[in-house]
């Protein structure tokens, strides 16, 4: 089950969202990957363990391929942590939570 605390961003609204400065991980992601899959409860638990600090955001490169492309994302799942609107951190397959947090707690400091 996907966290309330998850947003899913689109082409349309992925710029403005990731523009707006607050500190926010996107995790690139399909449905068909396994990778991505276990990803899953380890994201939901980010975003439930860093809400107010870290907003969390899935886009699902099937459907929004636009903010993919323009940041050369080759392999899925990509994890990208943006900080004021600029990329600060780019974490590529799935890790292990402590990898994630890692990531997370340099761009917070």
């Amino acid at each position: 089950m996907a966290s309330d605390k998850v947003l899913n961003l689109t082409d349309t609204d992925f710029d403005k969202v990731v523009a707006a400065g607050e500190p926010i991980l996107v995790d690139f992601w399909a449905e068909w990957c396994g990778p991505c899959k276990r990803m899953i409860p380890v994201v939901d638990e980010i975003a439930n363990t860093y809400a107010g600090r870290l907003k969390v955001a899935k886009v699902n490169i099937d459907e929004h391929q636009a903010a993919a492309t323009r940041l050369g994302i080759q392999s899925i799942p990509t994890l990208v942590i943006f900080k004021n609107g600029q990329l600060a951190e780019r974490i590529v397959g799935a890790v292990p939570r402590d990898t994630l947090v890692e990531a997370i707690e340099r761009v917070l400091a």
